[in-house]
């Protein structure tokens, strides 16, 4: 009887050793390649390393403004016209 449940361990053992390799196998053959994309330019130099298109005009990137609030005084709870502000 307690052959039988040795030899059992040792299946069981011997089983997940080879499931193992079996997903350590399929991981390296299924591992991605580099990708190979080509990333096209939407302004001049920008993204970095981008390509250029043939035919396309490049013109420089716009300039970042800071934004501008309108009507500050006014509502500034979003649409809900109450006296006074509740916050």
């Amino acid at each position: 009887m307690n052959s039988k449940r040795r030899f059992s361990i040792i299946s069981v053992t011997a089983s997940g050793f080879a499931a193992s390799a079996l997903l350590g196998l399929a991981g390296v053959t299924l591992n991605p390649a580099p990708a190979a994309a080509v990333v096209y330019c939407q302004y001049v130099d920008y993204p970095v390393g981008c390509v250029a298109r043939s035919g396309v005009v490049l013109r420089p990137r716009p300039v970042a403004r800071a934004a501008v609030r309108h009507n500050v005084g006014g509502n500034a709870n979003g649409g809900v016209n109450r006296v006074g502000a509740r916050r």
